[in-house]
């Protein structure tokens, strides 16, 4: 029985989709819209209920999903690096997309047969990932329920609000919570102080600029339309794709600067 289930185990772990998604993280990326799907089918009753709890889980299932999104995207370039690149796969005069970068800086090198042909999903970092999510709600509910008050929307000043709400929330929280996150999984990774430190100057500058070229525009939407209870979930929802980035940043981080 145990040798079956090993067997099964290992053939699951060796499978891929289009011969570059390993079938496991595609697994765990459903069981995650599942639990995700869930919570948000009864949200507003879960929220009246418990505001922070809800809020806690909810976000610690969509940074879950955006960590497997970056697995998932590590795990393709790492399938893929084992075939040779076709010979007009440069481009000339394009842009390259940051994100993409990324992930080959966060890859092993291909050298010889040692390149191994998958990579196992990474519970440790998950784990991380929404550990990260769950207790950073509370601090992320508690300052957009602080924005609300600080600069309530009337029909004459939506806008204006709005912009005032986003200013703060770019100027002052969006570095701190940077800052907090990379410092978060450097010590979660093993890292101490000079490990924190050394990310920080490596990462932190080009991140914080990326940040302000995605978020001003989602958050004003955020702030002048959503309502309070679902401003949090919004942005997480949306910082899916941005969650990965970072997760992918702090791979690349980490393969660069190893502890």
């Amino acid at each position: 029985m145990l040798h079956s289930l090993r067997l099964r185990a290992r053939r699951l772990t060796s499978s891929y989709l289009f011969g570059r998604i390993p079938l496991t993280h595609v697994l765990i990326f459903a069981i995650q819209l599942l639990g995700i799907g869930h919570v948000s089918l009864d949200f507003e009753n879960h929220f009246s209920a418990k505001p922070v709890l809800t809020t806690m889980v909810t976000n610690s299932l969509l940074n879950g999903i955006a960590d497997t999104v970056a697995q998932t995207v590590s795990a393709a370039r790492l399938r893929g690096a084992r075939a040779p690149p076709p010979s007009n796969s440069k481009k000339d005069g394009g842009v390259t997309i940051e994100i993409h970068e990324l992930g080959e800086k966060g890859l092993p090198r291909h050298r010889n047969d040692g390149l191994q042909a998958s990579s196992p999903y990474d519970v440790e970092r998950l784990i991380r990932y929404m550990a990260w999510g769950f207790f950073m709600a509370p601090l992320q509910l508690a300052w957009f329920a602080w924005l609300s008050e600080a600069f309530p929307m009337g029909e004459d000043n939506k806008t204006g609000a709005a912009l005032w709400r986003v200013l703060l929330d770019q100027v002052v929280f969006s570095p701190i919570g940077l800052a907090l996150f990379f410092a978060f999984m450097t010590v979660t990774e093993g890292g101490g102080y000079v490990a924190v430190k050394r990310k920080l100057e490596s990462v932190f500058g080009s991140t914080l600029k990326s940040n302000y070229v995605v978020w001003p525009a989602v958050q004003i939407l955020n702030f002048r339309v959503i309502p309070l209870q679902y401003q949090l979930p919004f942005a997480s929802t949306i910082g899916i794709c941005w969650t990965t980035y970072l997760s992918l940043k702090n791979e690349a981080a980490e393969a660069t600067f190893p502890g």
